[in-house]
């Protein structure tokens, strides 16, 4: 039975995950493979406790295995941008097959690598970079080859999504979710990649561009994240037959695209709006198969594991077969990727949910309307609801499609009128 060298750097919990799988289901992965997977090496600064290693080699310098001829696929599970390229250039220098979980090194520095391991002739595999154990990027790259890929939405972090189902489910305010959160493990002790938003648009980079066969582009992506939410928000959402979420939109305009990311109020019968906790899901949609949807756990030592491992395997089956890379690794041969350009967030036409906090006094409305009406904004519908103690009074307002430049011009006027108090919330609404 022919053997396939594998290395491990890095072995936090992704990494973890990775050797309880590969020890755990050993016989299974083998009877799949018609060949023996030998984990080698894995390297880490220290020694993780709790791990049955067997007889593989523990170091603590990744270059070990890089430097051994032995080992054909190299798992990277360190994180990050810095040392983590660095030893995954070296590897890829060396001959080394990639397979890496790290959606910020990738949406950061996808292209350059991708360049890199295409003309030293090797395999790069990033499945556990978007969606967890999700097969977004399969699905994308093989499943819907034959498909012009017409949009797509999804909830893409489950430390957000958590957040947002605490404030909706249980009345928590933001930091009071953002605490469960991070006591439950579903959040760093520096959540800001998440609750900013940054995290989803990493991901969103990485499938725009599988999908369209741009480049990887995360500097156009608009990014919005979650921490202004409030439960009285929700509520109103709520009433209006709506749920918020964090989404990650992308529109194929043709010859542009849509892509941002931000809290989106989307309607209760949307699927999308019943993903709740730290799941995760994506719509996609295609001209030929129409909308498909992909569901499940977007992170977590075990799922991200598994999309690691189908990775593996994938190379493992080409090496097995004597045979090189068969899958472009943007999905669209290098020649035909071409820049597409994004629209910026300041084109975009959408409707919106907006609240003001006003004085309790009688043309109130009237002054912020006629605002709205000289900023070519159409009122679809106005609730006054209850008495606040300051002597202020929400008003929200639902608004047409309205362009988002108007919208942001109109409210900055809006906050200069004497009557209303508090900056005005405001978040766009997706019901198509």
């Amino acid at each position: 039975m022919k053997k396939i060298f594998l290395g491990l750097m890095g072995c936090g919990t992704v990494g973890s995950g990775v050797v309880k799988l590969f020890y755990e289901n050993k016989d299974i992965i083998s009877r799949k493979l018609d060949g023996e997977l030998i984990l080698k090496y894995i390297a880490d600064i220290k020694t993780p406790q709790g791990i049955s290693f067997g007889p593989t080699m523990f170091v603590s310098d990744a270059q070990k295995m890089i430097d051994d001829p032995e080992i054909d696929i190299v798992i990277e599970t360190i994180g990050g941008q810095g040392i983590a390229k660095d030893y995954i250039e070296k590897a890829i220098d060396s001959g080394k097959h990639i397979v890496t979980a790290n959606k910020s090194l990738i949406a950061s520095h996808g292209n350059d690598l991708f360049q890199l391991a295409q003309k030293r002739g090797v395999d790069f595999r990033y499945e556990a970079s978007v969606g967890g154990c999700i097969p977004i990027i399969k699905t994308l790259r093989e499943s819907l080859v034959s498909n012009q890929i017409l949009s797509m939405t999804g909830i893409l972090n489950g430390t957000c999504n958590y957040i947002l189902t605490r404030i909706s489910d249980h009345g928590d305010t933001f930091e009071q979710a953002l605490t469960q959160a991070q006591a439950k493990g579903y959040a760093e002790a520096d959540p800001t990649l998440d609750i900013q938003g940054i995290d989803t648009a990493h991901k969103l980079a990485i499938i725009n561009a599988i999908a369209y066969g741009m480049p990887i582009n995360i500097e156009d992506i608009y990014v919005e994240g979650i921490t202004k939410i409030t439960p009285l928000d929700i509520q109103f959402a709520k009433q209006f037959g709506y749920r918020i979420k964090l989404i990650a939109i992308s529109k194929n305009k043709r010859d542009h695209i849509e892509a941002r990311v931000h809290p989106t109020m989307i309607p209760v019968q949307n699927i999308l709006s019943n993903v709740d906790g730290t799941l995760n899901a994506i719509n996609i949609c295609g001209d030929a198969v129409g909308d498909i949807m992909l569901y499940g756990y977007g992170a977590g030592m075990m799922p991200t594991a598994s999309a690691v491992f189908s990775d593996i395997m994938d190379i493992a089956r080409n090496l097995l077969q004597g045979t090189g890379p068969c899958i472009p690794l943007l999905s669209f041969k290098s020649n035909a990727i071409h820049q597409l350009p994004v629209i910026p967030i300041d084109d975009i036409e959408t409707k919106y949910y907006i609240r003001f906090a006003a004085v309790d006094r009688p043309g109130v409305l009237s002054q912020i309307a006629g605002v709205l009406a000289k900023h070519n904004i159409s009122i679809e519908s106005v609730h006054q609801k209850g008495r606040s103690v300051e002597g202020t009074v929400p008003i929200v307002m639902l608004i047409y499609k309205a362009r988002e430049a108007d919208v942001q011009r109109a409210l900055s006027e809006i906050s200069s009128i004497d009557v209303v108090r508090r900056e005005s919330v405001r978040i766009r609404i997706e019901d198509d």
